[in-house]
């Protein structure tokens, strides 16, 4: 009689255990499948958004499921189908639908509705121009953006990405999770990780 009791004392013990795990394995699966609808993680290549995310940063964005009205300042990712065969790039919202951007390539400023942008976070000047012609007025459903290193990044400026489809934007840079290493020029900066202003 006692060794029934201590083998359902024992029984009760094992299906505890798995009854925790079955439930643990439901929260995991579940926390994966909200992070995948919400979120995405890309690696920054190139330098084309230097000083603010560098080669090899990673980074969180916000998808495009849950982002859907780029402002001026957000920083997205873009698959540009007819460029690079749509591999991402990352590049910061300038101007969006109906307003026009315009650009003094002498002085390097950068004009949004005859309005001079205060750009605190470039790298350098706009002045390297690369074949749009300006004052441009974006379409409707089109955003224009900018890399925050303008010598080096390719982007609205050049006709080969111009305007970017509102459906081309991937998601919206949220998060520094890892800091990368500017192509191993820099070591890694734990400080940098954060908020993407």
């Amino acid at each position: 009689m006692a060794s029934t009791e201590e083998e359902k004392k024992k029984l009760g013990w094992k299906m505890t255990v798995v009854t925790y795990l079955h439930d643990w394995l439901y929260l995991l699966v579940g926390i994966f499948v909200v992070f995948l609808l919400l979120f995405r993680v890309i690696v920054v290549s190139g330098d084309s958004m230097y000083d603010t995310l560098w080669d090899g940063d990673y980074v969180l964005l916000l998808s495009n499921l849950f982002y859907q009205d780029p402002q001026y300042g957000d920083i997205v990712v873009i698959s540009k189908h007819g460029f690079d065969n749509g591999k991402p790039i990352i590049k910061r919202v300038i101007a969006t639908e109906g307003q026009t951007v315009d650009i003094d390539f002498g002085q390097g400023v950068v004009y949004v509705d005859g309005v001079a942008l205060q750009e605190d976070y470039i790298h350098n000047l706009t002045t390297r121009e690369e074949g749009t012609q300006f004052p441009l007025t974006v379409a409707d459903g089109c955003i224009f953006v900018l890399g925050d290193n303008r010598g080096v990044s390719q982007d609205s400026r050049s006709p080969e990405i111009g305007q970017i489809d509102q459906r081309e934007v991937l998601g919206k840079a949220l998060l520094l999770m890892l800091p990368g290493t500017n192509h191993d020029m820099q070591p890694r900066d734990f400080s940098r990780t954060g908020v993407i202003q």
